[in-house]
């Protein structure tokens, strides 16, 4: 199987940052795309970020210019780099991975679609 967890949420001042990460575990040995999305409380769940295996990204308008996603493939590790915080980022944080492959045993397995647990943001003075 494969899980994901998700680290680094806490309480910031506004204009302050906050680092999450998010380590995929189990016998991987391919991740496809892996992204960082966020529920604020009355909302639906948004996009935040995106990256491709390649490391092609792709942001919400609403965090373009503050928030930077990186991953490390060999870690199996995505990140998100929280810059000039404000208020409405308060939100829980979900790490999602599109698509990854992994060893059971002789046999290759492919799922799809996994999600982190979250972590929790606030942004408050």
């Amino acid at each position: 199987q494969v899980q994901l967890v998700e680290s680094g949420g806490g309480l910031a001042q506004p204009g302050g940052s906050l680092r999450l990460s998010c380590v995929a575990s189990g016998n991987i040995f391919s991740i496809n795309a892996m992204g960082w999305y966020r529920r604020s409380p009355g909302k639906r769940r948004e996009s935040v970020a995106g990256i491709t295996r390649e490391g092609r990204t792709n942001y919400a308008d609403s965090v373009k210019g503050r928030f930077t996603i990186s991953r490390d493939n060999a870690k199996n590790t995505v990140y998100l780099q929280m810059n000039s915080l404000k208020p409405e980022d308060t939100a829980v944080y979900y790490c999602n991975v599109d698509e990854a492959r992994y060893y059971s045993g002789s046999s290759r397995v492919t799922v799809t679609n996994i999600w982190g647990q979250g972590a929790q943001v606030t942004v408050s003075s």
